[in-house]
């Protein structure tokens, strides 16, 4: 079959009765009949063109439509080819361009991928339509101007999927980060050229956090993530002014003496919970009253992160995608003070937000992330009682996700053969371990440059099931990628420190001075690039009969898996760019890529036959596993995902059940480094019920519904389901 490109990049099968026609009507119009001459002219011209495409020329609709012109001006008939031209321009200007008919789509809120695009997004939103408007400019220009011609049409066709053209035009954008939030607090930093210093309470610190994640979150597209060691040391500052009161007004010291004792403290770094000469030397009393004020100041500062998170608004039209890292082993001095910190992020968690109604709900953000480790996971552990607390608020608002430090130090190891563990960045990509120049590992202050997400089922279906053609397809197909990788490093690159001030000079990712190249910090695995994977079940059961949860499915599943993982290390070692394999949780593109093999492959019994593709490496859903196994195969598919990936297991209410969910955390810890509990956490406005809301309706037209009174109004539900937003 013979094809043409589409105005927006994607092919049709070529039609050369749609071109006479078009010719036809410009003859009717001019002269009112076509004769033999015209009709003999109209076949020599569609002829021409069809012999080009026959040839392999790739033409596109304008491309035809000036070859029609200049055929028809070689006629005598030239006022038919004027009026050929006529017809031509007003076509276009019925037709419009690709900008306009966006903007109309988002402006009418009508269309049904604007209002799905991103879950974390509401398309009627002014601020969202504005993002949006935005970005359909961005694209139109992307895929026009920046993109080479073939890696432009392979997005076009769901060969690939080059994320985030709508930010694409900005060079100066980067994808996400893990900000750092220590460096900027401890040292101070500068938002719309006021100077921020460092604050002496929690509760300031808390806020001032907040402000720097809604700067940071505006001036880049992805996800972010926080530490909540960085606030601690501020636990502690607040405990000494209290402290220090509680000398004045409980213990009749001078405000001179009691300043005197909270000195010595700070030079000593005391715990909150104080060392036994402190707790001997003062009066239960003092420290009761320092330690409650210090609980609520602490109860008072997470319940301003949280309410300052989910009411504001960036410049991309959402609540900042924030994630909250609680990791003990991050800190030995204020382990005490994390401690205190994380209890009251997962309790107010578990209790919820009020929406609109005044009724507790599940908020999205910000996404909590629990390191699971040995001062954590045994029952005669020392924070055993966080773990319960993290399985309650799982069970309940299917926060946390957990990271197993067990598996991250012995998978996340540097080329000096130590492991590390650390956070992903908002949308669940991990940066690979790097040592700075005083041969300390550092973690936060680094970002991703932006991601590429490949079709392997495409691959797979264009071979035909022959292996041999497999390979060299996938050869082909990686270096697409790769090149397409690169124009995001090197655009990113090009940029200086200018751009973001809040980003590159002033400490949530470095101290660039202005003018700097922000290429001399990104480079060397600085920043990472990665290469996102989508339908490797389908791409498996296609060309070996099987799922690649087992047997020789498992065996070519963790084959594909290596080949890309040693492409590259090839471009690594190359060109000294952290290029990564990622996991991908794309919601949309699932639903592209299943399209783009209909439209070229056709329906395929197992492989094309649902309206979606399996996300990264998961096991099909419609596979039968338990959940420990379904963890304990993709665990071996984590590995080969250096850039990022989590696995999940989906399970009914288990608020009544929560032993059953420790013994999954437990599981985790001992088997896979990255991992979530799907629960439901649902809500109906209209009758109150507080159960899972059902999925109804035809794969072309899904909605909710309300089991108990059938409400399937969808501005009236709540519902509380894990995306992403990585489209």
């Amino acid at each position: 079959m013979l094809y043409i490109t589409k105005r927006d990049g994607r092919k049709e099968p070529f039609n050369k009765r749609k071109i006479e026609r078009a010719m036809e009507k410009a003859y009717l119009q001019v002269d009112g009949e076509v004769d033999d001459y015209a009709e003999e002219k109209i076949h020599n011209i569609a002829n021409f063109i069809e012999h080009k495409v026959e040839g392999g020329e790739d033409l596109g609709v304008e491309d035809i439509q000036d070859l029609v012109e200049n055929g028809l001006m070689n006629t005598r008939d030239k006022d038919v080819a004027r009026a050929y031209i006529i017809y031509r321009n007003d076509r276009n200007r019925a037709r419009g361009n690709f900008i306009d008919n966006t903007i109309e789509e988002i402006a009418e809120s009508k269309s049904e991928y604007w209002n799905t695009e991103n879950s974390n997004k509401n398309s009627v939103i002014v601020t969202t339509q504005r993002d949006y408007f935005a970005g359909a400019i961005s694209t139109d220009y992307t895929m026009r101007k920046l993109l080479p011609k073939d890696v432009a049409e392979a997005h076009a066709e769901g060969i690939i999927h080059f994320h985030d053209a709508d930010y694409f035009a900005q060079k100066t954008l980067n994808n996400c980060c893990l900000i750092n939030l220590e460096d900027m607090l401890q040292n101070g930093t500068v938002i719309n050229d006021v100077l921020i210093e460092k604050p002496h309470k929690f509760l300031t610190a808390a806020t001032i956090a907040t402000q720097i994640i809604l700067g940071v979150s505006s001036s880049q597209y992805g996800g972010c993530t926080v530490s909540l060691t960085h606030l601690a040391p501020f636990v502690r500052d607040s405990f000494y002014s209290h402290f220090k009161d509680a000398l004045v007004y409980v213990n009749d010291y001078t405000e001179e003496d009691a300043k005197a004792v909270v000195d010595k403290m700070r030079k000593e770094n005391v715990s909150i919970l104080l060392n036994d000469y402190y707790k001997s030397e003062y009066p239960e009393a003092v420290q009761k009253y320092a330690m409650d004020k210090t609980k609520k100041e602490v109860n008072a500062g997470v319940q301003t992160f949280n309410y300052q998170v989910n009411s504001m608004s960036n410049t991309n039209g959402q609540t900042p995608f924030l994630s909250v890292n609680m990791y003990l082993g991050e800190t030995e001095d204020y382990k005490d003070e994390l401690a205190m910190i994380i209890e009251e992020f997962l309790n107010q968690r578990i209790l919820g937000f009020k929406n609109a109604q005044g009724v507790y709900i599940t908020p999205a953000f910000p996404k909590l992330l629990y390191v699971l480790e040995e001062d954590n996971i045994h029952e005669d552990s020392k924070y055993w009682y966080l773990t319960e607390l993290a399985a309650k608020c799982t069970a309940k608002r299917m926060v946390p996700d957990y990271i197993s430090e067990k598996i991250m130090l012995r998978d996340k190891v540097d080329s000096e053969g130590h492991g590390h563990c650390y956070p992903p960045m908002g949308c669940r990509s991990f940066l690979t371990p790097y040592i700075d120049k005083d041969g300390k590992p550092k973690y936060y202050g680094r970002l991703n440059c932006g991601v590429v997400t490949l079709n392997l089922p495409d691959i797979a279906l264009s071979s035909g099931g022959d292996f041999e053609k497999f390979w060299k397809i996938f050869d082909e197909r990686a270096e697409l990628c790769h090149r397409a990788l690169r124009l995001r490093y090197d655009r990113l690159a090009d940029a200086t420190s200018d751009v973001a001030p809040l980003l590159w000079q002033n400490g949530a990712f470095s101290r660039l001075k202005p003018g700097d190249k922000l290429g001399d910090l990104i480079k060397d695995g600085y920043a990472t690039v990665s290469l996102g994977y989508a339908g490797l079940y389908e791409c498996v059961k296609y060309m070996t009969g099987e799922s690649h949860s087992n047997g020789k499915g498992l065996e070519f599943g963790l084959e594909v898996m290596q080949f890309m993982n040693d492409k590259f290390k090839q471009w690594r070692d190359a060109e000294g760019i952290a290029y990564s394999l990622y996991g991908t949780p794309i919601e949309s593109t699932t639903y592209k890529f299943a399209k783009a093999l209909v439209k070229r492959f056709g329906v395929i019994e197992g492989i094309t036959d649902h309206n979606y593709i399996t996300n990264s490496y998961h096991i099909n859903v419609r596979e039968k596993i338990s959940a420990f196994d379904k963890l304990r195969v993709e665990s071996q598919y984590q590995k080969l995902s250096p850039g990022g990936a989590i696995s999940y297991v989906e399970v009914p209410n288990m608020q009544n059940n929560i032993p059953a969910v420790l013994e999954l955390m437990k599981f985790m810890y001992d088997n896979i480094m990255y991992a979530e509990i799907n629960s439901k956490s649902d809500y109906c406005s209209n009758c109150g019920y507080d159960g899972e809301i059902v999925i109804k309706g035809e794969p072309k037209h899904l909605y909710w519904e309300c089991p108990r009174c059938h409400c399937n109004d969808q501005k009236m539900l709540y519902i509380a389901r894990r995306t992403c937003g990585l489209t």
